[in-house]
């Protein structure tokens, strides 16, 4: 799906909303990984929490990303609307240094396990076991 009514009011909130370089960071981590929460961010960019959640309501705001509860997490995701506008802006900046070692830093935590969605999933798992 994609936008159907791009009109200048909403081409100026979304380049408002890409103008900042911590929102681009933070879209851009959401667009290469799916969808993240606010604790994953904050590890990954090394921001404080109230510094995510701003950006985060930026975003959101913005009608950039979409969210989704699940327990004690919100993760959030980039909207399908906007996919293939993403997928241009970040084939230009996608080899900047920054962007390049946020990724870094979110496959080391990955594999570290330190990420909330792998202690969900740890979570459901023992759940289901327990359940046997």
């Amino acid at each position: 799906m994609k936008i159907k009514h791009f009109n200048l009011q909403i081409g100026s909130q979304i380049f408002k909303a890409l103008s900042d370089e911590s929102r681009l960071r933070i879209l851009h981590l959401l667009y290469q990984n799916d969808e993240m929460c606010i604790s994953d961010l904050e590890m990954i960019l090394n921001f404080t929490q109230t510094k995510v959640s701003r950006h985060i309501s930026y975003l959101k705001n913005s009608d950039l990303i979409k969210s989704r509860k699940c327990d004690q997490w919100t993760f959030y995701q980039v909207k399908d609307e906007i996919e293939g506008l993403t997928e241009v802006v970040f084939s230009y900046l996608g080899k900047a240094p920054e962007l390049i070692k946020d990724l870094e830093t979110y496959h080391i935590l990955y594999s570290n396990r330190e990420l909330a969605i792998n202690k969900l999933e740890r979570k459901e798992r023992r759940a289901s076991f327990i359940s046997y």
